[in-house]
């Protein structure tokens, strides 16, 4: 069963940048599609972005798409995410997610880590 740990949350102010980190263990990486997902206070979590087993494909919300890069490392089982031009829309606890069946997208999402807190300040 796999594990998922993120790190690299943090404060950052209106336009600044971010970047997530999820580390994988106790699985195979590359055989899992692996996404983002974000709740913010009192809402529900929300999808964010998604990336292949490969990397070749990627989904991204409307919300994030061209500001947040999805990128992965199967050498390093390793997933990130880079977020630009941030806003306080942005604040959340960002999840990181793995699926078994390679589904990407809202509904993605067997194992997840515990997520890291992104603040951004007006």
């Amino acid at each position: 069963q796999i594990q998922l740990v993120e790190s690299g949350g943090g404060f950052v102010q209106t336009g600044g940048s971010l970047r997530l980190s999820c580390v994988a263990s106790g699985g195979t990486f590359s055989m899992y599609a692996m996404g983002w997902f974000r709740q913010a206070p009192g809402k529900a979590r929300e999808f964010v972005a998604a990336i292949s087993w490969t990397g070749i494909d990627r989904s991204y919300s409307d919300a994030v798409k061209g500001r947040f890069t999805i990128s992965r490392d199967n050498t390093k089982n390793t997933l990130a995410l880079q977020m630009n031009r941030l806003t306080p829309e942005d604040t959340a606890v960002y999840y990181c997610a793995a699926d078994s069946g390679g589904a990407m997208g809202p509904v993605m999402g067997d194992y997840w880590g515990q997520g890291t807190q992104v603040f951004v300040s007006a």
